[in-house]
């Protein structure tokens, strides 16, 4: 196998990796249907609290023990069933652009710097870090605003929302990710050290005072964390499209946060959001795992709703303390490229993944597949960056999925479609 630059990826080296993430399954397919979230009763599974009741509220309905499996996107479309092709643009970068090897290791040395002394950034990059085991709802909340964001934090705590904790709760066991997103053959293959390993007297190391080590031994590239961020962030948007672009800001910001805690590097983040994009892909594509998206999607808005007593729209209108559309989209956008100088082909023409063009479906429900990669072609950010795989492929680098989602089109006379912002 070879990457996009020709560099031999050895079959084994990705098989030994393959194969160890296939014993990890084996272990972790015994516990995990203990742990899954659903609600107790004879239509659910079992060891989920029942939710607290209210007069007039929704009736929460778990899913049935036939969604714990039969989902195709356990394996991802990708080669060897993983997310390597997606993200191994990094083998060119490592060995022919060492400029951008020594900015990447500077870079992340200046953010992480630049936190010391700063308790709020500090405690918001660790709380981040958390959420690979406790999950990323409640940490991830804020990003739906003050009100509905309490709305949201409020229905978890009563165990109002089990289609959506099954599928996006329980950090690592979330049912809508998997082994396959987990990218440890990734690391395994790439096998690059850690920025604290890297250079142990420049990063300074935040941890909480517990118990919790967040400066473990695994490798560096991709991240895992801003993978799970993104194919979280990202199906959530699905659910709630009028606040796609600030959910996904706020998966951006946990990439980043990473860089904070110095145990990623710029790069690491971008394949992590790359991977991740392409695993939210996978799964909506997979007609089982999107009509599990979908249930949750209206049991979720059927909550909030009812918990605001309006319709989402109103309060979204209403609530000033949402980052806006301009903003969200400004901070996704920076965190794709994160100021790397380009290395590669300038005007290459943006050829959009397969997969990625029905992830817009919730967004532009009456456009056709051709209409919503446009989208995605004219949405995306310039060619050239480091990981941009300007090969048949399609470059999960440049897709811009904040600015997609809030994109305002035009359907011309040919039906072709036409982004005015």
């Amino acid at each position: 196998m070879t990457n996009k630059k020709g560099l031999k990826i050895t079959t084994a080296t990705v098989m030994a990796a393959t194969m160890s993430l296939s014993a990890v399954n084996v272990g972790q397919a015994t516990a995990a249907p203990v742990s899954m979230p659903a609600i107790a009763g004879s239509q659910g599974l079992p060891n989920y609290p029942h939710p607290v009741p209210h007069k007039g509220a929704p009736n929460p309905q778990p899913f049935g023990p036939e969604y714990l499996g039969g989902y195709i996107s356990d394996i991802s479309s990708h080669g060897y069933g993983v997310y390597l092709d997606v993200v191994d643009g990094f083998n060119d970068v490592r060995a022919n652009h060492p400029e951008i090897m020594k900015q990447n290791l500077d870079k992340v040395v200046k953010t992480n710097n630049a936190a010391a002394g700063n308790q709020t950034v500090i405690k918001r990059a660790q709380q981040d870090a958390r959420a690979d085991q406790d999950g990323v709802l409640m940490a991830f909340s804020d990003a739906l605003g003050a009100e509905l964001g309490g709305h949201f934090r409020d229905a978890l705590r009563e165990n109002r929302l089990p289609k959506t904790k099954f599928l996006l709760g329980g950090g690592y066991l979330a049912r809508a990710g998997g082994l396959a997103s987990s990218t440890f053959v990734e690391k395994m293959v790439f096998g690059y050290d850690r920025p604290f390993v890297k250079a142990p007297n420049r990063i300074k190391k935040y941890q909480d005072g517990s118990s919790r080590n967040f400066y473990g031994t695994s490798k560096s590239y991709p991240s895992g964390h801003t993978n799970q961020a993104v194919w979280s962030t990202t199906l959530l948007a699905l659910t709630l499209p009028e606040l796609a672009p600030q959910i996904l800001a706020r998966g951006s910001e946990a990439g980043n946060n990473r860089i904070v805690m110095g145990v990623h590097y710029p790069l690491d983040v971008m394949g992590g959001r790359m991977s991740g994009t392409a695993a939210a892909a996978d799964r909506w594509n997979d007609p089982k795992m999107r009509d599990a998206i979908r249930q949750a999607g209206k049991e979720l808005r059927a909550e909030l709703e009812w918990r605001a007593g309006r319709p989402l729209a109103q309060v979204i209108k209403g609530d000033k303390a949402y980052r806006s559309t301009d903003q969200a989209v400004r901070e996704y956008t920076d965190r794709m490229t994160y100021g790397f100088p380009k290395i590669y082909r300038k005007d290459a023409p943006m050829i959009v993944p397969q997969a990625a063009p029905d992830l817009l479906l919730p967004k532009f429900p009456k456009l056709t597949y051709k209409q919503r990669a446009s989208i995605l072609r004219q949405t995306a950010i310039p060619s050239g960056s480091p990981l941009d795989d300007q090969g048949p492929r399609g470059s999960w680098q440049r897709l811009n999925m904040a600015a997609a989602f809030a994109a305002k089109v035009k359907v011309n006379g040919d039906g072709s479609v036409t982004v005015l912002r």
